[in-house]
């Protein structure tokens, strides 16, 4: 009885531990992005931004460098990686250089990219841009925290890319679902 009684002590004291730790421990991990930042073929280098802190409606500039690491061209495009504080983490793309949603990068050469951007909800951001290679997959600039302060602007989404979007789904259902069968096999 008295080893039942020591032995059901001792694991409440060691949950009690553990959860102590794992609480002090939660505020020591990162923001979330993967270890591997750089892509192994084209590296973002030179990553600045026009500013740290905006409101909502202003925009902000990302500008960089990519730099091919790889013998051959390549297609890719850019976006913006973004880990917040709320779950909004919301903007809205004005331009790109370069333009266009993909474009080529040759091969062992420079090209200097710039996004402009507008904040359309209030948090805290680590933005980073994020270069989509064809058939390779995504890497990321080392990043900058941006604060945006203000009230949420509110895009109406129009009905037609509701529908757009709701076909595009369901045909995607439709065709995982008709070769389930020969998944098995």
């Amino acid at each position: 009885m008295k080893t039942s009684k020591t032995m059901l002590i001792s694991s409440l004291f060691a949950i009690i531990v553990l959860s102590s730790v794992t609480i002090l421990l939660e505020n020591a991990w990162g923001h979330g992005v993967q270890a591997q930042l750089q892509s192994r073929f084209i590296r973002v280098t030179d990553e600045t931004f026009s500013t740290q802190t905006l409101e909502t409606g202003e925009e902000i500039e990302i500008r960089g460098t990519l730099i091919s690491l790889v013998n051959r061209d390549t297609r890719a495009w850019l976006s913006v990686f973004s880990d917040s504080t709320n779950a909004g983490n919301r903007w809205e793309f004005l331009a790109r250089d370069p333009p266009g949603n993909v474009f080529d990068i040759s091969a062992n050469s420079e090209v200097d990219y710039s996004l402009r951007i507008k904040a359309l909800e209030a948090g805290v951001y680590h933005l980073h841009t994020q270069l989509n290679v064809q058939g390779i997959g995504p890497g990321l600039g080392a990043g900058q925290t941006v604060v945006v302060e203000g009230e949420p602007i509110v895009k109406p989404v129009s009905t037609g890319s509701v529908i757009y979007q709701s076909i595009v789904i369901a045909a995607g259902l439709g065709v995982s679902f008709a070769t389930k069968p020969w998944q098995v096999i």
